[in-house]
């Protein structure tokens, strides 16, 4: 049996921490690793103490028709890749790499063309992780130097959607 590459085996590690997701739109998992040594991990959620959507048994960003991409102050969720940097120490981040990957809910399939939102990106630009993995298919992976979103700023550009 041939050996996992070392990039989709942290990508699969971002896929099984998806599962503990809450949203009922997406599943999304992160791992942030440096030095080949996992320092977190985050996966979509409520803040805690609150009720996730899978408690309630609705979406109001379903509710409302809302695109992807758009209107995140209607979400309930914390982001994978925001609950990752909120549970790792900065000085661990510096020069890192978050891996990860996101699943439709409703029928498991990857997320075609999927990126962080942009405010995870400003998160994780102010985090110091260097580079972002984001898997496409079981084995095919993008990866974004993160640099690319500090000189290409969507945030001037008026760019929607992830």
């Amino acid at each position: 049996m041939a050996r996992r590459d070392k990039t989709n085996y942290y990508l699969d590690i971002a896929d099984a921490v998806s599962e503990r997701g809450t949203c009922l739109r997406r599943r999304y998992g992160a791992v942030i690793v440096n030095n080949d040594q996992i320092i977190s991990t985050g996966y979509v959620g409520a803040p805690r103490g609150r009720q996730n959507c899978t408690d309630l048994g609705y979406c109001v960003r379903n509710q409302l028709n809302v695109p992807r991409g758009e209107r995140y102050e209607l979400c309930r969720s914390v982001h994978a890749e925001m609950n990752a940097i909120i549970n790792a120490p900065r000085e661990q981040m510096i020069g890192a790499t978050l891996y990860l990957c996101g699943r439709e809910a409703d029928t498991d399939e990857y997320i075609k063309n999927s990126c962080c939102c942009s405010l995870c990106k400003r998160m994780i630009i102010n985090s110091g992780i260097e580079r972002v993995v984001i898997r496409d298919d079981d084995m095919n992976y993008r990866s974004i130097p993160v640099y690319d979103w500090v000189i290409n700023d969507d945030s001037i550009s008026g760019q929607f959607g992830y």
